[in-house]
């Protein structure tokens, strides 16, 4: 392991103690939560949120 990626991973383990974890997620990572959401009535805006419209109690 690099000392680029040990870096990286010392920081977000750092940051998911002090927030919780799930407060970083790396792009790929196949863990979702599923969240109630508020479409918006626009396709590519709720692709584009990631979780298909608003998501609910979150904005």
């Amino acid at each position: 392991m690099s000392d680029k990626s040990k870096a990286l991973e010392s920081a977000l383990s750092q940051i998911e103690r002090q927030f919780g974890k799930g407060t970083v997620m790396r792009l790929g990572d196949s863990a979702r939560v599923p969240v109630e959401v508020i479409p918006s009535g626009s396709l590519a805006l709720d692709a584009a949120l990631g979780v298909g419209g608003y998501p609910r109690g979150r904005v």
